[in-house]
């Protein structure tokens, strides 16, 4: 059953920005002549469907010029922006003005000297890796998913101990406040402007252009590699510190973990087989949908099946090899602790979650170093990311009720684009510059044009 398979038949695209239309009511009557029609009004969800919203119009600018003039039509009732849908909280969700940057999408310019490029804000990361590998550059790292669009990669993070988040790379913006008044930060020019714009939220106006640091192209060997879940949790450490990159997926009820490393590579020769990922979740499923209300004999077969020395390897760009395809979907929930207490939450977390019998999505843990962006969960501290994962369709309140109370023990800060319940005064203890940051908002976006009811709750803004 958990050999190698053909795989999950994928039955429809991912929608881009999770935008559909409503169709008409076919029972309605035709308009009678002359009179004026109002155009289907555009319905917006997030990947995984827990958020939608009905905007009064979807815009689509090209150019700042043309963001400029949707930021004042839009006036005081305000506007959202979004990118790929990948968030899991309601960042996006608004009854007003939604913005897409999809138009305002790609490299500006490269300079070789400085190993820097510019782009545009709308720019997709998968999109953005293949155009930086055409000219000979690469980003440092990615996320385990490359669908996101730069701007609304939202303190979006890969692994690696050395590795910060990808926010740390950004070393200069241009940011259009709700007025259409065009701001330039950099590390040199307004840097604490930079340093809150970097994870912003989307609070502080519309990001149209970021330079970043890129390296010259490289390339990475991958290792696959599955080890007893409590030898995973002892060696991670020195793992972590022997390997460019390291993380590690716990496999529930099977006392396995999966175990992923890259190092830099300096050959030519690319060997990339095709993933196993959806093979894995599919075993996975079918072993907690047949032994569920087994759990000793759902591990004891489970161990019995597993080739526990079976590895798989792989040579490629590094962005081939970073990020990844998800068919399946999911909901999820992403807190990043102190590093030094990150195997014991991990212990605590992989506990809570195997006291229930309906888990069998893999956790993932990962290493992230510390940067000085305002409301980086990383702000300050190298931190380690555990993400616990729920099929979509399936509950995911434990994510919350079971799964939160454990990254609160350990002072966790939650990734801003996944599940959490934290409030504006749990928020502000843990990150010390909290309050200058909502100064700050408050003075570029004083009639709070670009917040949400979400934001609001979260920023703990009553009026």
């Amino acid at each position: 059953m958990l050999k190698a398979g053909a795989g999950i038949a994928v039955t429809s695209a991912l929608a881009g920005r999770g935008i559909e239309v409503r169709a008409a009511d076919a029972a309605a009557p035709a308009p009678a002549a002359g009179t004026a029609t109002t155009a289907p009004a555009p319905v917006w969800k997030n990947w995984s469907g827990i958020q939608g919203c009905t905007p009064t119009a979807l815009e689509t600018p090209g150019n700042e010029a043309e963001l400029a003039t949707v930021l004042r039509k839009a006036g005081a009732a305000g506007a959202r922006c979004v990118g790929a849908g990948h968030s899991f909280t309601a960042l996006v969700p608004t009854d007003a003005t939604l913005i897409s940057l999809d138009r305002m999408a790609g490299i500006v310019s490269t300079d070789t000297q400085a190993q820097m490029a510019t782009l545009h804000a709308g720019t997709r990361l998968a999109q953005l890796s293949r155009q930086l590998d055409a000219q000979g550059f690469g980003l440092r790292n990615l996320p385990d998913i490359d669908a996101q669009s730069f701007a609304g990669a939202t303190a979006t993070h890969g692994t690696g101990k050395d590795l910060p988040a990808l926010h740390a790379d950004v070393i200069g913006l241009r940011l259009m406040t709700p007025n259409g008044e065009v701001l330039e930060c950099s590390t040199d020019r307004n840097p604490e402007l930079l340093a809150a714009a970097r994870v912003s939220l989307g609070s502080l106006g519309v990001i149209t252009q970021a330079t970043v640091r890129v390296l010259p192209a490289f390339n990475l060997h991958r290792r696959v590699f599955l080890k007893p879940l409590q030898a995973m949790l002892d060696d991670a450490p020195e793992l972590a510190e022997r390997h460019r990159n390291f993380e590690f997926y716990c496999l529930p009820h099977t006392g396995y973990a999966a175990g992923i490393v890259n190092d830099l590579y300096t050959g030519t020769d690319t060997v990339q087989p095709p993933s196993a990922d959806e093979d894995m979740l599919r075993d996975l499923r079918r072993l907690r949908d047949w032994l569920g209300w087994f759990p000793s004999l759902r591990r004891w077969v489970a161990g019995k099946l597993i080739d526990g020395a079976q590895t798989e390897e792989a040579k490629n760009r590094s962005w081939k090899l970073l990020s990844t395809q998800r068919p399946t979907k999911f909901n999820e929930t992403d807190c990043h602790v102190p590093r030094a207490d990150g195997i014991a939450c991990v212990r605590e977390v992989i506990a809570a979650l195997e006291r229930r019998n309906d888990v069998f999505f893999p956790l993932e843990f990962r290493f992230i170093k510390g940067d000085d962006a305002w409301l980086s969960p990383f702000h300050q501290r190298d931190s380690c990311s555990i993400a616990v994962h729920a099929a979509q369709g399936e509950p995911y309140d434990y994510l919350l009720s079971e799964i939160g109370p454990i990254y609160r023990k350990y002072q966790g800060g939650p990734h801003w684009g996944k599940l959490h319940d934290l409030k504006a005064p749990q928020l502000a203890a843990l990150y010390p510059r909290w309050k200058d940051f909502l100064a700050l908002r408050a003075q570029l976006d004083p009639d709070g044009r670009m917040l949400n009811p979400y934001l609001r709750q979260l920023f703990g803004i009553t009026a």
